[in-house]
């Protein structure tokens, strides 16, 4: 269990600039998601009200925007318990049963990437969300005997950075959906400007800005960005942070102008010199890269495709004109599949 979500003073060893340490204990703290912050706000006091135990919970949305750090603010909220766990950690429905039988009343059982559950487990998921009954076979063959036992009423969160991929009957047992955006650059600004005053890193407006234009609309790259920004500025500066120092550290870690990493680049150079431009597929450009199409699809491509780097076409990926720019190329008179 992350106890760093149950009693603040627990990661007194822990060091500062730990990510668990960045991480707003409530939801007043928690910059961004306002919609989703002020539904939130209501099933939580709904819930205290009548002294129960909140609904479940699924958020959606890619890496990074705040589902793990959400789920121990709604516990802290209900002033219960957090118990985490993944669903490719669930492997036997025997590992869901031993975290069920542990549960106190009201406590959240935080399960991240849960579309990756197995239909096994799943299937006992079902009467203890509903019923908050446990169904337990006992023996093997014609002997075998099936057991119900009663839970404490809990609180399911789940997270998932792939919806679609949740069954129906699974998703339409929560009480709340809701989907993470990415986070604008005001919203990046305010939290790169929270972690700094919590690291004790000075830094400028122009600093915090910087960082935050580069931070791809996500939390925890800002954070990570200004962890290395701030050793960048310890080592080879005073230790303060202004746009110039930002700017330099950035570009020793291999962040750009626009956001973009290593892989980032190689992704769109090799788009642009080895294919022309593309169309091509994406099993294809990973391989010309070195990394795996599931790493591409869901790690890189829904940033590039969102600042209109790459589209994805019938045919493959294709470089928009933006990508031939920011490489310094010069883009074919007519992009090769882009309209076909």
């Amino acid at each position: 269990m992350r106890d760093e979500f149950l009693d603040p003073q627990v990661n007194d060893v822990v060091e500062e600039s730990d990510e668990s340490g960045l991480r707003p204990k409530h939801l007043e703290e928690f910059i961004g998601q306002r919609e989703l912050k002020e539904k939130l706000n209501i099933v939580l006091e709904a819930a205290r009200k009548r002294g129960e135990a909140a609904d479940h919970l699924l958020f959606a949305g890619p890496p990074g925007l705040g589902k793990t750090t959400l789920s121990g603010i709604i516990a802290a909220e209900m002033g219960v318990r957090l118990h985490i766990t993944s669903g490719p950690a669930l492997e036997r429905a025997g590992d869901l049963a031993a975290i069920l039988t542990k549960l106190e009343p009201s406590d959240v059982l935080f399960i991240d990437e849960i579309h990756r559950l197995s239909r096994v487990v799943e299937e006992i998921l079902y009467p203890a969300m509903e019923d908050f009954k446990l169904d337990i076979v006992v023996g093997k063959g014609p002997a075998a005997s099936s057991i119900r036992l009663a839970l404490p009423k809990f609180t399911l969160v789940g997270a998932t950075t792939r919806t679609g991929m949740i069954t129906g009957p699974l998703r339409d047992r929560f009480g709340l959906v809701a989907r993470l955006d990415y986070y604008d650059d005001n919203e990046l600004d305010a939290i790169v400007r929270r972690a700094a005053g919590i690291l004790h890193v000075a830094i400028d407006e122009d600093g915090t800005r910087l960082i935050a234009t580069r931070s791809r609309g996500t939390p925890r790259i800002a954070n990570r960005l200004l962890r290395r920004v701030r050793d960048f500025a310890e080592v080879r500066s005073d230790g303060k942070i202004n746009g110039a120092i930002a700017d330099e550290g950035l570009a020793v870690f291999g962040v750009d102008n626009c956001g973009l990493d290593k892989v980032d680049r190689a992704i769109l150079t090799s788009l642009c010199k080895q294919f022309n431009g593309g169309p091509v597929g994406l099993s294809t450009l990973a391989i010309g890269i070195g990394e795996q199409p599931e790493t591409l699809e869901d790690v890189y491509e829904p940033f590039l495709i969102q600042k209109g780097f790459i589209a994805r076409t019938p045919r493959g990926r294709v470089a928009m004109p933006v990508a031939w720019e920011h490489l310094g190329l010069t883009a074919p008179a007519q992009s090769p599949g882009l309209f076909s």
